[in-house]
């Protein structure tokens, strides 16, 4: 009881301290609904919404997820507030998933502001959504913890909205989120392949346009995987940096 009510307060403060800061709002929705408005007033029926909706979906978890992460944990790391948290009476993945908890929840609700804009333009009855929730879900669990890794590398939120750039930009153009894999370069398409983000955004085109190239239980597993070992990754570097 006592571990749960330690997670459930961290979580609360992080979402009253820092989810509506600037940087959040900006790059967290913001970004996403500007990105979403511009395919759709640019597409004039000329751009199917359906098939550009999967890569909004995607990006606006992306960049919701990976801002949320870059204030919370580089400012309290910048503080040494961050320190005090270690002192709760839970284990520091427990503590992590406490931290991370809230930009999960926030990336799921930034996926669905596309799809609310889609819904009053194209019929989307026939979406899976049962499978079009569970890819969202997986998006944001790995994004998030890829932020969180990026996040434990920096100083700043400055140098963390940097690194962060390094991975969402490229990203935007390798994982097929607008640009099919097949229409890549044959030498970056194995990139592609690489990235999580591209198994994410194919469940999404699977559920919505049932466009998927990539097997889904396959799609599954590598983004469990992905969440799992930069989830890791990322305690194993707290342990070494911060705490050791």
């Amino acid at each position: 009881m006592n571990k749960l009510m330690a997670y459930w307060s961290i979580l609360i403060k992080d979402m009253k301290n820092y989810y509506l800061k600037p940087p959040n709002i900006s790059w967290g929705i913001i970004f996403p609904i500007s990105w979403t408005l511009m395919f759709f007033m640019r597409s004039n029926g000329d751009v199917d919404i359906r098939d550009i909706l999967p890569g909004l979906m995607a990006l606006s978890i992306l960049f919701g997820t990976t801002s949320m992460l870059a204030v919370t944990i580089t400012f309290e790391r910048k503080s040494r507030s961050f320190e005090r948290l270690l002192l709760a009476p839970i284990s520091l993945n427990l503590l992590m998933l406490a931290k991370t908890t809230g930009a999960i929840f926030f990336g799921i609700i930034n996926a669905f502001i596309p799809v609310l804009f889609a819904s009053f333009i194209v019929d989307l009855s026939d979406v899976n959504w049962l499978t079009t929730f569970i890819g969202v879900v997986l998006i944001a669990i790995t994004s998030t913890f890829l932020g969180l890794l990026i996040a434990v590398s920096a100083r700043e939120v400055f140098e963390a909205q940097t690194f962060s750039n390094f991975f969402r930009f490229p990203m935007m153009f390798l994982c097929g989120l607008f640009i099919p894999i097949e229409n890549l370069p044959v030498f970056i398409q194995p990139l592609s392949y690489i990235l999580p983000l591209t198994y994410g955004a194919d469940m999404l085109k699977s559920s919505i346009n049932s466009a998927g190239s990539i097997n889904l239980w396959l799609s599954l597993l590598v983004l469990i995987g992905y969440a799992i070992a930069l989830f890791r990754i990322s305690t194993h570097n707290i342990k070494q940096k911060w705490i050791y």
